[in-house]
């Protein structure tokens, strides 16, 4: 599996659960592979297990964390995948910094490496893609700010491809939505337990009540398959989900 010979990968939030599995398969697939993530532990457990891969340790809501990352891996491939964990609390229960820790992780580490893919910019054929949620379509009750900062994560990745094709960039900016909960992701277990806890039923019968989820592999395949040449090189929003990708109109 030789599909990114060559390619400088850069993965955001590469310690997680989501993006170690990106990780993996590009590496697999032949990419030079730059994790990134501020937690030093799972950056270093990451490169025991993955052979090849180069990690930096860095907050990626920082203002200079792209200049960081791009002096040390200029990518053909961004992927920003990092996030905070929203809150588990109905809205009347949290406080304002509970409610926007996604906005000032999820949104600012979007914006601010986007922003730069535009004005560095990126060679024309890079590709950025930022993992968002399902939740920024059908919402998340008691997940605080979590659902509109994924959202706009959607709005940052159409708002970046309008500027890029305005300027003849040749870059291509995309958001991905796995679309439902993934009970083996830490994200997901917090999910499922928070919403267990408000509907007042057992974990086992919330997980039970969800239609078969897409798997961190379905996600890791989606990001491949939109991170290859596609004919007229559109960007946009896509879902992945069991079923496969499917863009969101």
């Amino acid at each position: 599996m030789s599909d990114f010979g060559g390619k400088n990968v850069v993965i955001l939030g590469a310690s997680g659960s989501v993006g170690t599995v990106l990780v993996q398969r590009f590496a697999a697939g032949g990419a030079h592979v730059l994790a990134v993530a501020r937690d030093c532990t799972g950056l270093d457990a990451l490169a025991k297990h993955v052979a090849g891969i180069d990690i930096l340790s860095l907050d990626a809501t920082q203002d200079d964390a792209p200049s960081q990352v791009f002096k040390t891996s200029l990518p053909d491939i961004l992927i920003v995948c990092g996030g905070a964990m929203p809150p588990t609390a109905p809205i009347h229960e949290l406080t304002w910094q509970q409610f926007s820790a996604n906005w000032e992780s999820d949104v600012k580490m979007s914006f601010l490496f986007c922003r730069a893919a535009l004005t560095k910019p990126l060679a024309a054929g890079s590709v950025v893609i930022l993992i968002s949620s399902g939740a920024a379509l059908g919402g998340s009750p008691i997940s605080g700010g979590y659902a509109g900062a994924k959202r706009t994560q959607m709005f940052i990745a159409n708002y970046s491809q309008k500027e890029a094709d305005r300027l003849n960039l040749g870059v291509r900016f995309m958001a991905l939505a796995p679309a439902m909960i993934m009970p083996d992701t830490s994200l997901g277990k917090l999910a499922v337990a928070g919403y267990a806890r408000y509907l007042g039923i057992p974990e086992s019968d919330f997980i039970g009540s969800m239609k078969s989820p897409q798997t961190l592999h379905d996600v890791a395949e989606a990001a491949v398959a939109l991170s290859k040449p596609q004919e007229g090189g559109q960007g946009g929003v896509f879902t992945v989900s069991s079923d496969g990708i499917a863009k969101v109109q």
